[in-house]
C-alpha cells in the first residue's frame, strides 16, 4: 500500500503522529506538505492528494486540517474520490467496508494524537465488504461518469 499524506498549518502536528504510525506500520507514504507554521489554504494541499489518489499513483490519502472539514470537502471534488472526515474508530472502520473510501480526513483540533493514530490504523487495515456496498459506490461512479 502507497499512502499520500497531506495537511494544512492546522494540521502539522497531527501529520507528524501519522506519518510515525505510517513507519511503524511500514507502509510507504509521500508527504505533500505543508511545512510552514504560517496561515495556508487547504484546498493547495487537499486537491494534489486526492488526483494522485484518484490517478491510482497512490492507493490512498490522509488529510488533515484544524477540522478535517475543509479537507474532506475540496478532496470530494476529485472524480473518483471518496474522502470519509473521522473522528471516532467505528466510522474509521465502517467508512472502509461499506463505502471503500480512498481518503480519510481528520481535524486536529477536535481529536488527540492517540486516537487519530488508532483512527488511522483502523482505516488502513479495514477492508471493502463488496456486495451491497459495491452497487452503491456502482451508482455514485455512473453519476460521477454523467
Amino acid at each position: 500500500m502507497k499512502v499520500a499524506l497531506a495537511s494544512d498549518h492546522g494540521g502539522v502536528n497531527l501529520r507528524a503522529e501519522i506519518k510515525n504510525l505510517l513507519e511503524e506500520m511500514n507502509i510507504e507514504y509521500e508527504d505533500f506538505g505543508c511545512d510552514c507554521e504560517g496561515s495556508v489554504d487547504y484546498p493547495d494541499y487537499a486537491l494534489p492528494v486526492a488526483k494522485k489518489v484518484a490517478s491510482g499513483e497512490f492507493d490512498r490519502g490522509i488529510l488533515i486540517c484544524g477540522t478535517g472539514i475543509g479537507m474532506s470537502i475540496a478532496a470530494n471534488k476529485v472524480k473518483g474520490i471518496r474522502c470519509a472526515l473521522v473522528h471516532d474508530l467505528f466510522t474509521a472502520k465502517v467508512t472502509r467496508e461499506h463505502n471503500d473510501t480512498n481518503v480519510l480526513a481528520m481535524g486536529e483540533r477536535v481529536i488527540g494524537p492517540g486516537l487519530a493514530r488508532e483512527i488511522a490504523k483502523a482505516w488502513l487495515t479495514a477492508e471493502f465488504e463488496g456486495g451491497r456496498h459495491a452497487t452503491r459506490i456502482g451508482k455514485i461512479a455512473t453519476y460521477e461518469e454523467e
